[in-house]
């Protein structure tokens, strides 16, 4: 690119936005370090490639390129895909414009969408997760009542009963009505005001990794647990059972799934990791906690795996489904959020939790 041309561009290399320009054949003449940061490409492995080199196997990103061409006019393609050379996966909105400065032929202008579309995901989650918690609590208030008569009336009647044998019937009656109750109380759990208080995340793991291992030989299966943790991570604010249950909900679905399955080698992995800068539900935090549970087994059933988190969804036969709809209620309660990746496996459970302010000041907690 010649002085002139670099002089009438040089604007762009001061813009947030990532720009690329192409010459007739299609190849990238100029990138922008905002596009250099946006992909991961130095300006040497960008400039002097062709398109289809920078972002093989991207459809939309060359018909896009095409319809610019032929049509003589911006092009936009909102919201798609794209990877590049290196692997490297972002959502994004590109607009491709036609120019007539030589040798570039067209401007192309990418906008992430990664956060936006995380942002508007959260919303939704936090939108059916607040439908699914006044769902329960209205259900459960409403079964419970009747439920206390049905069990009195069937204790009344075990009394009258001329024969001990008929009692048989009306202590299925007592003990279906007893089981019906725990599951109401367990619906109601989440409405329990949290008791926040300064909380080591790597104690609460560990209270969970030893209840999995004391339950794995009574499920007759042998699980390993393995903790990968950053020691460096301060404490958040938290209730310190909450979190607790929470993780344990999770980790239980999947030891089940292992169990089940008969994963061989069965494994599942507590990590931490500390994230910089994050937004949740619309609020920035400096510092946030990345909470993972992974494990090896046979994944999600398709068929449910974007409604894992929806009450009485379950992947497995008597499952009451309220296990992963519980921990999400305590983990927004913690203002952070819990997201689910599952394929043949490998699942992946991350859960965020901010770190305020003040357990910033008071320095790392180490183990």
């Amino acid at each position: 690119m010649d002085n002139q041309t670099l002089k009438a561009f040089a604007g762009l290399e001061h813009l947030a936005t990532a720009v690329m320009l192409l010459n007739a054949d299609s190849q990238v003449i100029f990138a922008n370090p905002a596009a250099e940061i946006l992909f991961a490409l130095s300006s040497k492995q960008i400039v002097g490639q062709s398109l289809s080199q920078i972002f093989p196997n991207c459809d939309l990103l060359m018909d896009a390129v095409q319809q610019a061409i032929s049509q003589r006019s911006p092009f936009r393609e909102h919201e798609f895909f794209i990877t590049t050379s290196r692997q490297l996966s972002l959502a994004v909105t590109c607009t491709v414009t036609p120019v007539d400065i030589a040798p570039a032929c067209l401007v192309l202008e990418f906008q992430q969408m990664d956060q936006q579309l995380r942002i508007a995901r959260e919303e939704r989650m936090l939108i059916h997760q607040q439908a699914n918690t006044e769902l329960l609590r209205n259900l459960a208030h409403e079964i419970r009542n009747p439920l206390g008569g049905l069990r009195g009336a069937a204790q009344l009647l075990e009394d009258e009963l001329p024969q001990t044998g008929l009692r048989e019937y009306t202590q299925v009656i007592i003990k279906e009505a007893d089981r019906l109750q725990s599951l109401m109380d367990r619906m109601l759990v989440p409405h329990r005001m949290p008791k926040y208080q300064p909380t080591n995340i790597h104690e609460v793991l560990e209270r969970v990794r030893s209840l999995l291992l004391a339950e794995a030989p009574q499920n007759g299966i042998n699980i390993t647990v393995r903790r990968d943790y950053d020691t460096s991570l301060p404490e958040i604010i938290g209730d310190r059972e909450k979190l607790i249950q929470a993780v344990l909900n999770i980790a239980r679905n999947a030891a089940q799934a292992l169990q089940n399955a008969r994963t061989k080698n069965a494994e599942i992995i507590l990590r931490t990791r500390a994230e910089r800068q994050v937004t949740l539900a619309k609020k920035r935090y400096r510092v946030a906690i990345r909470l993972q549970i992974i494990d090896n087994g046979p994944g999600i059933p398709e068929a449910i795996r974007e409604r894992v988190f929806y009450p009485l969804v379950s992947g497995r036969e008597g499952g009451s489904g309220l296990g992963l709809t519980l921990a999400q209620t305590f983990i927004t309660q913690h203002h952070g959020m819990v997201e689910c990746e599952s394929v043949p496996g490998k699942t992946c459970f991350n859960i965020l939790l901010p770190v305020e302010s003040t357990a910033l000041k008071n320095g790392s907690v180490r183990q």
